[in-house]
Parts: structure tokens; C-alpha cells; sequence
């Protein structure tokens, strides 16, 4: 798999964006972010002064975008609470997109909207869909029995679904979802599939993301409680995919004062560093923490936790990033 450099993305993409952007399936990262953002509501601490202070340090919640520069389409992986901005960042992907909409009506933002699960940060944005905002039409939005039964039966997101602006589409964990076909071939060359993870399930079930491309697969799992709660190892996600961006939440015990980590049990970095450990090389290079608390000294580039995570072979995500397919 091929990682591109973090792209310069704002309200518009320049020509010289739109050239590096790969011609094939990619994955760009929206948002690095636990869910409430950085800065963090209420927040004196140091990193959110900064970023209050410095617009480059924001770092928007955790979400993805699938494109398909071949058939100019995307999808979205998590409606967080800074859809709009990140709506904006995605701004030409794919670079003919723009083109292809039709001249009457609202074009569609995205060809669908792929869902984790009920927490704030992974679905709230699905608000901005409505008749107040951008008032979408049918738009597809990819979840588990369990979430589409949350968003039908409690509002405000039962009206989406009422008035036709979001289509659930609900799918069996473990099956393929279509997104492209070879051109030449008419065989699935672009697909996501979803698997269960365990993390705090109050309103719906948990899952995590694999997208396989044409040439490569990526592994998306922005939440999950502890790895060894999990069916499956994580050596064994390691060796069937080409990149894995995991629960980076935070990085050790302690790090929320007053508070007992017991009770949001994500895995500690510290944590998933030990278990890369024990493999090789290569399987390490694979894992990008994602989805980083705002106490997270990770997040900051050049810290002393952030050169502990480059020491052990693996990476922190950058905002504006690209996995080619």
C-alpha cells in the first residue's frame, strides 16, 4: 500500500492537490480525533489553548473517506459532530466529482455514510442531513440491525429516516458491501465489510471497518475496549491487511486526572505497543493510531510519546493523509 503526504485540504482543493490525489481507490483520513474534537469543550489545558490559538493544531473527530476516483464517487465513514468541516476538506475528492453531479438540486455529498456505532463523535452529524441543514435526499447510511433500530425508533434521527433523507441500509457483519467493480472484469474490486468489536454498547452494537481495494486492504477500528475483549487477535488483523488504523484514544493509565480509566476502557498505546513487540517489523509498520484523546501527547508531533510510537515501528495519523487502495 502506498501512503501519500497529508494534502493541504480547505475550502478548495488547488490543481496541484488535485495531481497528487491517485487515480485509483484511496482512503483520505477526515479527522484524527476522539470524538469531542480538539480543543475539547471547556478545556484550559495547554493543547487546547494552542489549538484555540493556532487553527493548525486543530484536529477534527475521527472519520474516513473512500473514494473512487474511476467512477468519481466516495463514502464516509463516521457523520461526526464536524461533518461541515470535514465536507469541506473532502472538497475535490475525487478530483472530477464536481463535474459529474447534476445542475438541478442538491448534489449528493456522498454515494453513503458507513457507522460505527451510537457514540457522540460517530453519528451525531448525521443531524446536519436534515430539512434544517442540507436537507439530503435518500442518502444511504450503512449500519448494524441494532444502530438502524436506534435511529428509527429516537429523534431527532427518526425523522431522517421518516422524511427520506437517510435510507438505512442495514448489513450482516462478515458481508461484503459492493462499492465499485473492475471496469474491465465486473468483478467487486472495492468493497467494505464490517466486523464486531466489543467497546460500551448503551444504544447500539460496535463495529469496526475492513475496505478492500483493488491492490490493497485497510482495517478501520476507531473504538474498541480492550484487545484482548476481541475474537480476534490483534497479530491476526495485523497479517490480513496492508494498513490498520486503531484505537489510538489514549496513550497511558492516569492520563485523565480524577478520573478512573477503568470506566472508558480503550487500549492504552503503551498497551498495543507491547503486543507489536512481540511481531515483526512489517506487521508493525502497518498500525496508525487514529481516533486520539485531546490528553493524548501522542497527538503532538515531535513529542516524546510520538517518537516512542515511531521507535516501535508504527505511526500516528495525520489529518489529511491518503492510503492508496
Amino acid at each position: 500500500m502506498k501512503i501519500w503526504p497529508a494534502l493541504l485540504l480547505l475550502s478548495c482543493s488547488s490543481l496541484s492537490d488535485q495531481q497528487a490525489v491517485p487515480a485509483t481507490p484511496y482512503v483520505l483520513v477526515l479527522g484524527t480525533a476522539q470524538d469531542a474534537g480538539l480543543p475539547q469543550l471547556g478545556c484550559t489545558a495547554p493543547c487546547c489553548e494552542a489549538a484555540r490559538a493556532d487553527p493548525a493544531q486543530v484536529r477534527l473527530v475521527a472519520a474516513l473517506l473512500i473514494v473512487d476516483p474511476r467512477t468519481n464517487q466516495r463514502w464516509l465513514i463516521d457523520a461526526t459532530p464536524d461533518l461541515g468541516a470535514q465536507v469541506e476538506r473532502a472538497r475535490g475528492h475525487p478530483p472530477g466529482r464536481a463535474a459529474a453531479q447534476p445542475t438541478v438540486g442538491r448534489p449528493a455529498l456522498f454515494e453513503g455514510v458507513f457507522l460505527t456505532h451510537a457514540h457522540m463523535g460517530h453519528y451525531t452529524g448525521l443531524a446536519e442531513l436534515g430539512r434544517e441543514a442540507y436537507a439530503a435526499s435518500d442518502l444511504p447510511v450503512y449500519c448494524t440491525a441494532a444502530m438502524a433500530s436506534f435511529l428509527t425508533h429516537n429523534g431527532p434521527w427518526s425523522q431522517l429516516v421518516e422524511r427520506g433523507e437517510v435510507s438505512l441500509a442495514v448489513f450482516q457483519p462478515g458481508e461484503p458491501v459492493v462499492l465499485s467493480r473492475d471496469p474491465d472484469t465486473g468483478v467487486p474490486d472495492l468493497t467494505v465489510t464490517a466486523f464486531r468489536v466489543p467497546h460500551r454498547d448503551e444504544f447500539s452494537d460496535t463495529v469496526g471497518y475492513r475496505v478492500d481495494g483493488p491492490s490493497a486492504s485497510l482495517l478501520y477500528i476507531p473504538d474498541i475496549d480492550k484487545w484482548e475483549r476481541a475474537e480476534h487477535t490483534l497479530s491476526g488483523w495485523l497479517d490480513s491487511v496492508d494498513v490498520a488504523l486503531l484505537d489510538g484514544t489514549f496513550y497511558a493509565d492516569g492520563e485523565i486526572p480524577g478520573r478512573s480509566m477503568a470506566d472508558i476502557p480503550h487500549p492504552f498505546i503503551t498497551e498495543t505497543l507491547a503486543l507489536l513487540q512481540a511481531l515483526p517489523v512489517a506487521p508493525r509498520a502497518r498500525v496508525v493510531f487514529t481516533h486520539l484523546n485531546h490528553s493524548n501527547p501522542a497527538a503532538r508531533a515531535g513529542s516524546e510519546a510520538q517518537l516512542v510510537v515511531q521507535a516501535a515501528g508504527a505511526h500516528v495519523a495525520r489529518e489529511g493523509e491518503v492510503f492508496e487502495l
